[in-house]
């Protein structure tokens, strides 16, 4: 819970305000200063409520198994959809799947109850060895300069979702990008990039350019294609490797749900070779 320092009663007939809503505070007469007290004690303890931890989020990786996720974290499918040309053009939200506090997520390709882990991966004696990079993001990735904008891309990361591709390819683009109808597109491709392969990097601050992403993991679904893609972890979810390892904390990661990646826990674009369903 936040200290409530500032939290101070108001002067007659002033309103406060407080991180999740706002409370009338008229202090005159016993009265009005018990319907004053009554109320700042109910909206503290509404905010009490919403700032308890609902759980440890993250995404530990076992050995030779599932994905175990915590925290509640949320689940539903995205799926690509392409331009007239086919090319990925945007993201839709399919509807929500139940999501328990605590749940498994198959990770051997094998389960018969996709998304969720039904212990296959011990009867195809699945091997689920973590070869992924652990060096940050920022050691992995390639520079490219433009006039406005700056592009980093650490290619081994990559999910085949496409992204890239439109309107001349963003390795193209970011030459442009002192033409803002140019930068708009590049910003746009480059943050539906699900992996985080690719981030725009604002050359003037310094600072990346990342659109805020809810709390979640999506299912993609690649129509285009024909295949089901990799989990999509969004909003900054922590993954621990089998060892105990935390991989770098990222807006944007996708972990292989297929089993034939060769870049574990991490896709690699494999479930397109491999023509996987869920």
């Amino acid at each position: 819970m936040q200290t409530t320092e500032h939290k101070t009663f108001a002067k007659p007939d002033e309103t406060r305000e407080f991180p999740h809503g706002r409370a009338e505070i008229p202090l005159r007469g016993s009265l009005s200063l018990a319907r004053a007290w009554f109320n700042l004690v109910a909206l503290l303890r509404k905010e009490t409520a919403m700032s308890k931890p609902k759980g440890e989020v993250r995404v530990v990786v076992t050995k030779d198994g599932p994905y175990l996720v915590t925290g509640g974290v949320p689940l539903a499918k995205q799926t690509i959809v392409a331009d007239r040309e086919g090319g990925s053009e945007e993201w839709k939200e399919g509807e929500a799947l139940e999501a328990k506090e605590s749940y498994a997520l198959c990770r051997c390709g094998h389960s018969s109850t996709k998304p969720f882990c039904d212990g296959t991966h011990k009867k195809v004696g699945f091997v689920g060895t973590e070869t992924a990079s652990r060096e940050p993001y920022e050691k992995q990735a390639q520079v490219m300069e433009g006039p406005a904008m700056a592009l980093t891309d650490a290619e081994a990361l990559c999910a085949f979702a496409r992204f890239c591709d439109p309107n001349g390819k963003v390795w193209n683009q970011v030459a442009d990008t002192d033409d803002a109808k140019v930068r708009k597109l590049f910003v746009r491709q480059v943050n539906n990039c699900p992996s985080g392969r690719l981030v725009a990097w604002d050359r003037e601050s310094g600072k990346p350019i990342e659109h805020p992403l809810p709390v979640s993991i999506g299912l993609i679904e690649d129509p285009p294609e024909g295949v089901s893609g990799p989990l999509w972890l969004r909003g900054g979810i922590p993954v621990v490797s089998a060892d105990g390892h935390a991989y770098q904390v990222r807006n944007r990661v996708t972990l292989c749900r297929c089993g034939a990646s060769k870049n574990k826990p991490f896709c690699d674009g494999s479930h397109a070779s491999i023509g996987f369903r869920a």
